[in-house]
């Protein structure tokens, strides 16, 4: 190696270092909060999922009724837990793809503060009945004004970043960042314009709601999770996207598709005809760009299964982005073969669940576990923590799908079965609600071990190691350079 390569790198380390300690404090505490938020989420989930099939479950407590709890359970699923990871991935990698320090910290971290407070607010006035009953907008009004002022706080400064970067090739992680920046404002005021402002006609207001809901999960979330999993695969298996065109082909078919969903909630109702139909094409449609990603990010990791078994990051990953073509084929069923019977089930929970804590949360897991290390240059401290987060994880969002769409399933082709008691195919249903009840609780209980592992991680009480945390084995060379003084992330076997 040369001098000057050498010097290169150093400064490239040095850099590298410098954008992970300008963003320590956002990143870390939207990942801590949304960590605590998933944890409220999950019980609320427990609980709701209770009710379902013992509806006397905690019923001392009167603000806990099923509806409120069910409400309450997604929005702090979406808003405390999704958006803060989503958050916290999106400031660090864009920083990171544009070699930019974050300069505004400081305004990041009271704006993530201040969100959080709405949230809790908008949670609590959800329990105790004074939420505006508008699903996954349950918040009132005026806290949905104030979580948008809070969100172009917190992620005006990556545009800016993006926008003043040096001139060169724009990474197919950027697309899908840029894309979920810009179209989570669209969505939100769109819909406060038509939902509570201009609602004269209440069964379109309920379409463009449906159309919110479908939204937030696919066009930001989503899109978050892809950007993670296009930047992790090649960073850790040291080789480039497998096909860039299969990355564009992807992206634009996911952009051109994931917009029209979302009213296909509406299936029979005195709206346009059209209108759910094309919301039902949208998600069988979506199946494309799953395919598209799942090919591409597979073909990326293959041949390196060795890095994959080591590496929590990508098992997560990989993990997710299966899932992720998984969605797409359940829903090519849902919406295709079995849409009459889907329409009003339990199914389409299901499908939520599948979406946010399979695809979604799983990526976002993947990268924490690649983020949290660079930016407190500390290592995780327990491989089996890790593990059993992995495997319980895993399990609880496959025993939820699985039973709240064969239970979904069972209740449509039941209310079209006029044949059959009503009461027979509720308590067909009900029997398979107690999975979900179970599987919430394994959720709960890997989710422990991830909050411990990473309020450990954000009191700097990690361990100091010349290695970083790998699942099987582990390398010589630290992940943070000589002496833990650079992050030196340049090298694969640097990488975890």
């Amino acid at each position: 190696m040369s001098e000057n390569q050498h010097t290169s790198e150093l400064s490239d380390a040095a850099l590298r270092a410098s954008i992970d300690r300008s963003l320590r404090h956002p990143v870390m505490f939207f990942f801590t909060s949304g960590a605590l938020w998933l944890a409220v989420g999950i019980v609320l989930g427990f609980v709701a999922s209770a009710k379902k099939h013992s509806p006397d479950f905690l019923a001392c407590f009167p603000w806990l009724d099923a509806g409120k709890v069910d409400a309450a359970h997604m929005s702090a699923l979406l808003y405390g837990w999704g958006m803060q990871a989503g958050f916290g991935i999106l400031i660090w990698l864009m920083a990171r793809l544009t070699r930019k320090e974050c300069k505004s910290a400081g305004v990041i971290l009271l704006a993530g503060h201040l969100w959080n407070f709405f949230v809790m607010v908008g949670v609590a006035l959800i329990l105790f009945g004074w939420g505006s009953g508008v699903p996954l907008m349950e918040f009132p009004p005026q806290i949905w004004i104030c979580l948008l002022f809070c969100y172009l706080a917190i992620t005006i400064w990556s545009l800016v970043q993006f926008q003043v970067r040096d001139a060169g090739h724009v990474y197919v992680s950027q697309w899908y960042l840029l894309a979920s920046l810009l179209w989570f404002p669209w969505l939100l005021v769109s819909a406060l314009v038509f939902v509570f402002s201009f609602n004269d006609n209440p069964l379109m207001a309920a379409g463009v709601a449906y159309w919110f809901e479908s939204g937030v999960m696919l066009l930001f979330l989503l899109p978050i999770g892809l950007a993670s999993a296009y930047y992790l695969a090649p960073k850790v298996t040291g080789r480039p996207v497998y096909s860039y065109n299969l990355a564009l082909f992807g992206f634009w078919a996911f952009a051109v598709v994931g917009p029209w969903a979302g009213m296909q909630k509406l299936n029979g109702a005195p709206i346009p005809v059209f209108l759910p139909y094309v919301g039902a094409a949208a998600m069988v449609l979506i199946l494309i760009p799953a395919i598209a990603v799942g090919l591409n990010i597979l073909k990326t990791v293959s041949g390196h299964t060795d890095v994959v078994v080591e590496s929590p990051s990508l098992r997560f990953t990989l993990a997710g982005i299966v899932l992720f073509v998984l969605f797409g084929a359940l829903s090519l069923l849902l919406h295709g073969f079995a849409f009459n019977a889907f329409q009003f089930s339990y199914a389409g929970y299901g499908l939520n669940i599948l979406l946010v804590y399979g695809v979604f949360s799983l990526c976002a897991f993947g990268a924490i576990y690649f983020i949290v290390p660079r930016v407190t240059r500390r290592e995780w401290l327990s491989r089996r923590f890790i593990n059993w987060h992995f495997f319980l994880s895993l399990y609880g969002v496959a025993s939820i799908v699985i039973c709240a769409v064969m239970g979904g399933l069972s209740q449509g082709y039941g209310m079209d079965d006029l044949t059959q008691p009503f009461m027979t195919m509720a308590d067909r249903a009900s029997q398979l609600g107690w999975g979900v009840t179970i599987a919430w609780g394994c959720l709960l209980f890997a989710n422990l071990f991830f909050c411990f592992h990473l309020l450990l991680m954000w009191a700097r009480l990690g361990r100091r190691s010349s290695h970083p945390t790998l699942l099987k084995g582990h390398h010589a060379e630290s992940p943070h350079g000589p002496d833990g003084e650079i992050d030196n992330l340049g090298s694969v076997s640097a990488t975890h």
